[in-house]
């Protein structure tokens, strides 16, 4: 019997689902957009997975702990699921080839704009191929799509985002499908593009 395959929504965490603050450190200083939860409650509403992506080179930087992150991913969790608003799931990369850390000072294959943390969901999900979908406010989300093949990479102007298109736009060599102001104005435009035939 064959396995049903879902649309997935790879999501950059920081400048994506919550306020960019630099290196997040605690659950106290982590403060998720209030249009993420309509976002995500939208996502699950089409049966389309919502995976978390996320370069975390703090903890290589000895900024704070994995202990830590990890008790900010609960706090993202709870919060979400409070709100109807339920994670697929949650990927990280811990490394930095700079790391003063030496158990996380290496060069991964996990680290955006790499694909390991989407290899890796796709092992763990029954993801349809065809229909994964990639949203960030840098760069780097951009290329980490193209490079997993996803359908579709949009930029968002949140975090990083306006920034990034003020002053760094023109001399990317791989762009963007699509530049929207939120997650949720990504997810509306994602939910469209599967409608279409």
């Amino acid at each position: 019997m064959k396995e049903n395959r879902y649309p997935a929504v790879f999501i950059d965490r920081d400048g994506t689902l919550n306020e960019d603050r630099g290196y997040i450190n605690s659950k106290e200083n982590f403060e998720i957009y209030p249009f993420v939860f309509q976002a995500l409650r939208l996502l699950a509403q089409f049966n389309i997975l919502r995976i978390i992506i996320t370069n975390q080179a703090g903890i290589a930087r000895g900024y704070f702990t994995e202990k830590a992150l990890l008790e900010i991913h609960t706090k993202l969790e709870q919060k979400t699921a409070a709100a109807g608003a339920n994670i697929d799931g949650i990927y990280y990369c811990p490394h930095h080839t700079d790391g003063k850390v030496a158990d996380y000072a290496l060069d991964c294959s996990c680290r955006k704009p790499k694909t390991g943390l989407i290899d890796r969901a796709l092992t763990d999900f029954p993801i349809d191929k065809k229909k994964m979908y990639m949203v960030g406010d840098k760069y780097t989300d951009i290329l980490t799509g193209i490079n997993a093949g996803c359908k579709k990479n949009i930029l968002v102007k949140t975090g990083y985002g306006k920034g990034e298109i003020e002053l760094n736009y023109s001399r990317w060599n791989m762009k963007p499908d699509m530049v929207v102001e939120t997650l949720l104005d990504a997810v509306l435009f994602i939910i469209k593009d599967l409608r279409e035939k």
